[in-house]
């Protein structure tokens, strides 16, 4: 999306980008950890999701299957769109 006002030669550009967040569960405890936001944002929902599930994956095998079995332990995550403002000035 672009929104630009020739009188001034002002102009932004709205880009679309997707934070992922993952979320820690015990279905023992009944209870979810914070989310933990990943550090980069993505292009696009696809890669987005890709690293959610690549992340995820990673994360139980280093929690392990001793403390996932015995918390019935579970991730969860999500993309979430976010419109990021580009402001500029034309010369």
């Amino acid at each position: 999306i672009i929104n630009y006002n020739r009188s001034i030669k002002n102009w932004k550009i709205y880009l679309m980008e997707y934070v992922l967040t993952l979320i820690l569960c015990s279905a023992v405890a009944n209870s979810c950890l914070p989310p933990h936001v990943y550090p980069n944002t993505f292009p696009d929902a696809y890669s987005c999701m890709v690293q959610g599930y690549q992340s995820s994956l990673e994360k139980t095998i280093d929690i392990g299957p001793e403390d996932i079995n015995s918390a019935k332990m579970y991730i969860k995550f999500g993309c979430i769109p976010q419109l990021i403002e580009k402001k500029g000035v034309s010369t």
